[in-house]
Protein backbone atom coordinates (compact mmCIF):
# COMPACT_ATOMS: atom_id res chain seq x y z
CA UNK A 1 0.00 0.00 0.00
CA UNK A 2 1.13 3.64 -1.02
CA UNK A 3 2.02 5.88 1.94
CA UNK A 4 0.20 8.94 2.78
CA UNK A 5 2.31 11.24 0.93
CA UNK A 6 2.68 8.93 -2.11
CA UNK A 7 -0.94 8.23 -2.04
CA UNK A 8 -1.86 12.19 -2.21
CA UNK A 9 0.92 13.05 -4.86
CA UNK A 10 -0.50 9.95 -7.72
CA UNK A 11 -3.63 11.01 -6.79
CA UNK A 12 -2.77 14.59 -7.57
CA UNK A 13 -0.99 13.88 -10.63
CA UNK A 14 -3.86 11.86 -11.14
CA UNK A 15 -5.82 15.07 -11.03
CA UNK A 16 -3.80 17.19 -13.52
CA UNK A 17 -3.74 14.53 -15.82
CA UNK A 18 -7.46 14.03 -15.96
CA UNK A 19 -8.81 17.86 -15.28
CA UNK A 20 -10.24 17.97 -18.49
CA UNK A 21 -12.26 14.40 -17.82
CA UNK A 22 -14.28 15.57 -14.83
CA UNK A 23 -11.84 13.93 -12.80
CA UNK A 24 -10.94 14.92 -8.93
CA UNK A 25 -14.01 16.45 -8.20
CA UNK A 26 -15.36 17.85 -4.54
CA UNK A 27 -17.02 14.98 -2.64
CA UNK A 28 -20.38 15.65 -1.97
CA UNK A 29 -20.11 14.23 1.39
CA UNK A 30 -20.84 17.16 3.71
CA UNK A 31 -18.74 17.59 7.36
CA UNK A 32 -22.58 17.29 8.97
CA UNK A 33 -22.72 13.09 7.69
CA UNK A 34 -24.65 13.57 5.10
CA UNK A 35 -23.85 12.45 1.73
CA UNK A 36 -25.92 13.77 -1.37
CA UNK A 37 -27.01 11.14 -4.13
CA UNK A 38 -28.74 11.02 -7.55
CA UNK A 39 -26.62 15.33 -7.88
CA UNK A 40 -26.34 16.63 -11.33
CA UNK A 41 -28.72 13.95 -12.68
CA UNK A 42 -31.32 15.60 -15.80
CA UNK A 43 -33.83 12.86 -14.76
CA UNK A 44 -33.71 12.11 -10.73
CA UNK A 45 -33.85 14.56 -7.36
CA UNK A 46 -31.30 14.40 -5.35
CA UNK A 47 -31.48 12.58 -2.16
CA UNK A 48 -29.74 13.73 0.95
CA UNK A 49 -29.12 10.87 3.11
CA UNK A 50 -27.20 10.68 6.61
CA UNK A 51 -24.34 8.50 6.98
CA UNK A 52 -22.20 8.18 9.86
CA UNK A 53 -18.80 7.34 10.79
CA UNK A 54 -18.42 3.55 11.78
CA UNK A 55 -15.80 2.92 14.32
CA UNK A 56 -15.72 -0.33 14.04
CA UNK A 57 -15.84 -0.51 10.47
CA UNK A 58 -13.30 1.77 9.79
CA UNK A 59 -10.87 0.41 12.43
CA UNK A 60 -10.81 -2.26 10.30
CA UNK A 61 -9.11 -0.56 7.45
CA UNK A 62 -5.45 -0.74 6.51
CA UNK A 63 -3.30 1.53 8.80
CA UNK A 64 -2.44 3.58 5.15
CA UNK A 65 -5.86 4.38 3.80
CA UNK A 66 -7.14 5.07 7.64
CA UNK A 67 -4.31 7.61 7.80
CA UNK A 68 -4.39 8.84 4.95
CA UNK A 69 -7.98 10.19 5.33
CA UNK A 70 -9.30 9.17 2.08
CA UNK A 71 -10.89 6.67 -0.16
CA UNK A 72 -9.37 7.01 -4.00
CA UNK A 73 -12.21 5.35 -6.30
CA UNK A 74 -11.83 4.23 -9.63
CA UNK A 75 -14.84 4.46 -12.60
CA UNK A 76 -13.99 3.54 -15.68
CA UNK A 77 -16.64 5.86 -17.59
CA UNK A 78 -14.00 7.38 -20.05
CA UNK A 79 -14.98 8.40 -22.63
CA UNK A 80 -18.92 9.00 -22.61
CA UNK A 81 -20.33 7.74 -19.59
CA UNK A 82 -22.97 4.88 -19.04
CA UNK A 83 -26.04 6.48 -17.60
CA UNK A 84 -27.49 5.59 -15.23
CA UNK A 85 -24.02 3.88 -13.49
CA UNK A 86 -21.46 6.37 -14.32
CA UNK A 87 -21.18 10.01 -16.09
CA UNK A 88 -20.66 13.28 -16.15
CA UNK A 89 -23.43 15.13 -14.89
CA UNK A 90 -25.44 18.35 -15.68
CA UNK A 91 -22.58 21.18 -14.16
CA UNK A 92 -19.97 19.14 -16.86
CA UNK A 93 -17.66 18.41 -14.04
CA UNK A 94 -18.74 16.35 -11.50
CA UNK A 95 -18.95 12.35 -11.47
CA UNK A 96 -22.34 11.19 -10.80
CA UNK A 97 -24.12 8.26 -11.29
CA UNK A 98 -24.67 4.89 -9.14
CA UNK A 99 -21.22 3.85 -9.34
CA UNK A 100 -19.70 6.76 -7.83
CA UNK A 101 -22.43 7.47 -5.21
CA UNK A 102 -22.37 3.70 -3.64
CA UNK A 103 -18.69 4.73 -3.00
CA UNK A 104 -18.84 8.14 -1.86
CA UNK A 105 -21.68 6.31 0.54
CA UNK A 106 -19.06 3.63 1.70
CA UNK A 107 -16.77 6.35 2.58
CA UNK A 108 -18.56 8.09 4.62
CA UNK A 109 -19.31 5.03 6.71
CA UNK A 110 -15.35 4.37 6.45
CA UNK A 111 -14.84 8.17 7.86
CA UNK A 112 -12.91 8.74 4.75
CA UNK A 113 -13.10 11.50 2.08
CA UNK A 114 -14.51 9.98 -1.33
CA UNK A 115 -11.32 10.91 -4.04
CA UNK A 116 -13.40 9.99 -7.28
CA UNK A 117 -11.41 9.64 -10.23
CA UNK A 118 -12.35 8.64 -14.11
CA UNK A 119 -10.52 6.24 -16.52
CA UNK A 120 -11.53 4.10 -19.17
CA UNK A 121 -12.38 0.61 -18.25
CA UNK A 122 -9.50 -0.80 -19.07
CA UNK A 123 -7.65 1.41 -17.16
CA UNK A 124 -9.61 1.37 -14.69
CA UNK A 125 -8.37 -1.91 -13.95
CA UNK A 126 -4.73 -1.00 -13.92
CA UNK A 127 -4.89 1.98 -11.92
CA UNK A 128 -6.86 -0.53 -8.92
CA UNK A 129 -3.69 -2.92 -9.52
CA UNK A 130 -1.37 -0.51 -9.66
CA UNK A 131 -2.44 0.91 -6.39
CA UNK A 132 -3.66 4.30 -7.66
CA UNK A 133 -7.03 3.27 -6.88
CA UNK A 134 -7.56 1.99 -3.22
CA UNK A 135 -11.23 0.45 -5.11
CA UNK A 136 -13.21 0.57 -8.58
CA UNK A 137 -17.32 1.23 -8.34
CA UNK A 138 -18.01 0.83 -11.63
CA UNK A 139 -20.47 -1.79 -12.55
CA UNK A 140 -17.55 -4.37 -12.40
CA UNK A 141 -18.86 -8.35 -12.96
CA UNK A 142 -17.11 -10.74 -10.36
CA UNK A 143 -15.23 -13.35 -12.43
CA UNK A 144 -13.20 -16.22 -11.79
CA UNK A 145 -10.67 -15.13 -14.49
CA UNK A 146 -10.86 -11.69 -12.63
CA UNK A 147 -9.68 -13.17 -9.38
CA UNK A 148 -6.92 -15.01 -11.00
CA UNK A 149 -5.28 -11.53 -12.36
CA UNK A 150 -5.46 -10.77 -8.94
CA UNK A 151 -8.36 -8.57 -7.82
CA UNK A 152 -10.74 -9.16 -4.62
CA UNK A 153 -14.57 -8.10 -4.54
CA UNK A 154 -17.18 -6.92 -2.53
CA UNK A 155 -20.36 -7.22 -3.69
CA UNK A 156 -23.47 -5.23 -3.75
CA UNK A 157 -25.72 -5.07 -6.68
CA UNK A 158 -27.26 -8.17 -8.96
CA UNK A 159 -25.70 -8.48 -12.05
CA UNK A 160 -28.21 -8.22 -15.37
CA UNK A 161 -27.43 -7.91 -19.26
CA UNK A 162 -30.00 -7.08 -21.84
CA UNK A 163 -29.98 -7.14 -25.44
CA UNK A 164 -31.08 -3.28 -27.20
CA UNK A 165 -33.36 -3.56 -30.24
CA UNK A 166 -34.94 -1.17 -32.53
CA UNK A 167 -38.99 -1.08 -31.17
CA UNK A 168 -40.29 -1.93 -34.48
CA UNK A 169 -37.86 -5.37 -34.73
CA UNK A 170 -39.71 -8.53 -34.05
CA UNK A 171 -36.41 -10.30 -32.60
CA UNK A 172 -36.24 -11.68 -29.48
CA UNK A 173 -33.51 -13.56 -26.91
CA UNK A 174 -35.04 -16.16 -24.37
CA UNK A 175 -31.56 -17.30 -23.27
CA UNK A 176 -30.88 -19.90 -26.03
CA UNK A 177 -27.83 -18.61 -27.70
CA UNK A 178 -28.96 -20.43 -31.02
CA UNK A 179 -31.42 -17.27 -31.44
CA UNK A 180 -28.16 -14.81 -32.37
CA UNK A 181 -27.47 -17.12 -35.35
CA UNK A 182 -27.10 -14.85 -38.70
CA UNK A 183 -27.10 -11.80 -36.19
CA UNK A 184 -24.77 -8.71 -36.14
CA UNK A 185 -24.36 -7.61 -32.12
CA UNK A 186 -22.52 -4.76 -30.81
CA UNK A 187 -20.64 -5.09 -27.15
CA UNK A 188 -18.55 -2.57 -25.44
CA UNK A 189 -14.70 -4.14 -25.87
CA UNK A 190 -13.25 -5.59 -22.60
CA UNK A 191 -16.46 -6.02 -20.90
CA UNK A 192 -18.32 -9.51 -18.89
CA UNK A 193 -20.65 -9.50 -21.76
CA UNK A 194 -17.96 -9.05 -24.84
CA UNK A 195 -16.24 -12.40 -23.22
CA UNK A 196 -20.16 -14.23 -22.69
CA UNK A 197 -20.93 -13.15 -26.38
CA UNK A 198 -17.53 -14.59 -27.52
CA UNK A 199 -18.00 -17.32 -26.28
CA UNK A 200 -21.43 -18.13 -28.28
CA UNK A 201 -20.26 -16.69 -31.28
CA UNK A 202 -17.51 -19.78 -30.63
CA UNK A 203 -19.88 -22.22 -29.77
CA UNK A 204 -22.30 -21.03 -33.20
CA UNK A 205 -19.16 -21.18 -35.33
CA UNK A 206 -18.38 -25.44 -34.08
CA UNK A 207 -21.73 -26.00 -35.71
CA UNK A 208 -21.68 -23.62 -38.47
CA UNK A 209 -23.51 -20.95 -37.93
CA UNK A 210 -22.23 -17.30 -37.51
CA UNK A 211 -22.67 -14.49 -35.29
CA UNK A 212 -21.00 -11.47 -35.97
CA UNK A 213 -19.70 -9.04 -33.07
CA UNK A 214 -19.05 -5.55 -33.56
CA UNK A 215 -17.17 -2.50 -30.96
CA UNK A 216 -17.29 0.49 -32.09
CA UNK A 217 -15.54 2.30 -28.84
CA UNK A 218 -18.21 4.68 -27.72
CA UNK A 219 -22.16 4.76 -27.10
CA UNK A 220 -22.70 7.25 -29.59
CA UNK A 221 -21.07 4.78 -32.57
CA UNK A 222 -23.28 2.00 -31.39
CA UNK A 223 -26.54 3.72 -31.15
CA UNK A 224 -25.60 5.37 -34.62
CA UNK A 225 -25.28 1.91 -36.04
CA UNK A 226 -28.12 0.35 -34.56
CA UNK A 227 -30.60 2.88 -36.29
CA UNK A 228 -29.20 2.61 -39.08
CA UNK A 229 -29.58 -1.34 -39.52
CA UNK A 230 -26.01 -1.78 -39.06
CA UNK A 231 -26.58 -4.01 -36.38
CA UNK A 232 -29.18 -6.58 -35.29
CA UNK A 233 -28.87 -5.71 -31.30
CA UNK A 234 -26.73 -3.60 -28.74
CA UNK A 235 -25.48 -6.07 -25.59
CA UNK A 236 -24.54 -4.46 -22.36
CA UNK A 237 -25.95 -3.42 -18.79
CA UNK A 238 -29.58 -4.01 -18.02
CA UNK A 239 -29.52 -0.54 -16.18
CA UNK A 240 -27.26 1.36 -18.68
CA UNK A 241 -29.73 -0.40 -21.71
CA UNK A 242 -33.35 0.42 -19.49
CA UNK A 243 -32.14 4.01 -19.16
CA UNK A 244 -31.48 4.70 -23.18
CA UNK A 245 -34.76 2.61 -23.83
CA UNK A 246 -36.12 5.25 -21.59
CA UNK A 247 -34.39 8.48 -23.42
CA UNK A 248 -35.63 6.82 -26.93
CA UNK A 249 -39.52 6.56 -26.27
CA UNK A 250 -40.83 9.51 -27.35
CA UNK A 251 -37.90 10.07 -30.13
CA UNK A 252 -38.30 9.00 -34.23
CA UNK A 253 -35.84 6.04 -33.37
CA UNK A 254 -37.25 3.88 -30.04
CA UNK A 255 -35.54 0.90 -29.03
CA UNK A 256 -37.06 -1.59 -26.50
CA UNK A 257 -35.06 -4.69 -24.90
CA UNK A 258 -35.34 -7.34 -26.56
CA UNK A 259 -34.27 -10.04 -23.71
CA UNK A 260 -31.97 -10.32 -20.52
CA UNK A 261 -29.10 -12.57 -19.07
CA UNK A 262 -27.40 -13.23 -16.25
CA UNK A 263 -24.09 -11.97 -16.11
CA UNK A 264 -22.77 -15.11 -14.73
CA UNK A 265 -24.42 -17.44 -17.20
CA UNK A 266 -26.94 -19.95 -16.77
CA UNK A 267 -25.57 -21.62 -13.71
CA UNK A 268 -26.02 -18.91 -10.96
CA UNK A 269 -26.90 -14.98 -10.35
CA UNK A 270 -23.80 -12.90 -11.46
CA UNK A 271 -22.77 -9.54 -8.75
CA UNK A 272 -21.39 -6.45 -9.11
CA UNK A 273 -18.90 -5.56 -6.89
CA UNK A 274 -16.24 -3.04 -5.67
CA UNK A 275 -12.83 -4.18 -6.94
CA UNK A 276 -9.53 -4.00 -5.27
CA UNK A 277 -5.91 -5.17 -5.47
CA UNK A 278 -6.09 -8.73 -4.57
CA UNK A 279 -4.87 -9.16 -0.39
CA UNK A 280 -4.68 -5.30 0.16
CA UNK A 281 -7.33 -5.50 2.79
CA UNK A 282 -9.89 -3.64 1.58
CA UNK A 283 -12.61 -5.96 0.74
CA UNK A 284 -13.73 -7.15 4.48
CA UNK A 285 -14.00 -3.75 5.50
CA UNK A 286 -15.76 -2.62 2.29
CA UNK A 287 -18.32 -5.55 2.57
CA UNK A 288 -19.06 -4.58 6.08
CA UNK A 289 -19.81 -1.14 5.15
CA UNK A 290 -22.33 -1.98 2.17
CA UNK A 291 -23.99 -4.29 4.82
CA UNK A 292 -24.07 -0.87 7.59
CA UNK A 293 -26.03 0.85 4.90
CA UNK A 294 -28.08 -2.35 3.77
CA UNK A 295 -29.20 -3.08 7.52
CA UNK A 296 -29.63 1.03 7.87
CA UNK A 297 -31.64 1.80 4.63
CA UNK A 298 -29.38 4.10 2.77
CA UNK A 299 -28.52 1.51 0.40
CA UNK A 300 -32.49 1.00 -0.72
CA UNK A 301 -32.46 5.18 -0.81
CA UNK A 302 -29.60 4.70 -3.13
CA UNK A 303 -30.58 1.74 -5.69
CA UNK A 304 -34.61 3.80 -5.33
CA UNK A 305 -32.70 7.22 -6.59
CA UNK A 306 -31.43 5.23 -9.81
CA UNK A 307 -34.42 2.88 -10.36
CA UNK A 308 -32.29 0.31 -9.59
CA UNK A 309 -34.25 -1.79 -6.87
CA UNK A 310 -34.55 -4.75 -8.81
CA UNK A 311 -30.64 -5.33 -8.66
CA UNK A 312 -30.90 -5.46 -4.75
CA UNK A 313 -28.63 -8.08 -2.89
CA UNK A 314 -29.40 -9.01 0.60
CA UNK A 315 -25.61 -8.62 1.88
CA UNK A 316 -22.43 -8.10 0.23
CA UNK A 317 -20.30 -10.64 -0.13
CA UNK A 318 -15.96 -11.09 -0.08
CA UNK A 319 -15.17 -13.25 -3.14
CA UNK A 320 -18.50 -14.99 -4.36
CA UNK A 321 -18.54 -17.28 -6.87
CA UNK A 322 -18.04 -15.22 -10.52
CA UNK A 323 -18.61 -15.98 -13.84
CA UNK A 324 -17.11 -18.52 -14.75
CA UNK A 325 -13.95 -19.22 -16.54
CA UNK A 326 -15.39 -21.25 -19.24
CA UNK A 327 -18.81 -20.34 -19.20
CA UNK A 328 -20.75 -23.38 -20.95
Amino acid sequence: MLSWKSRTTVAMLTVLVLAGCGTGEPDPAASDGTVTIAANTAEGKPVKLSVPTVAAIRNQLPAAVRDSGELVIGVGALPDGSPPLSYIGTDQQTLTGSEPDLGRLVAAVLGLTADVQNASWQNNFVRIQSGQFDAGFSNITVTEQRKDQGFDFASYRKDELAFETRRADTWNFTGDYEALAGKTVAVDSGTNQEKILTQWRDRLAAEGKELRIRNFGNKNGTYLALQSGRIDAYLATDPGITYHVTQTAKTPGPTRIAGTYSGAGTSQQGLIAATTKRGNGLAKPLATAIDYLIRHGQYAKWLAAYHLSGEAVRDSEVNPPGLPRSNS
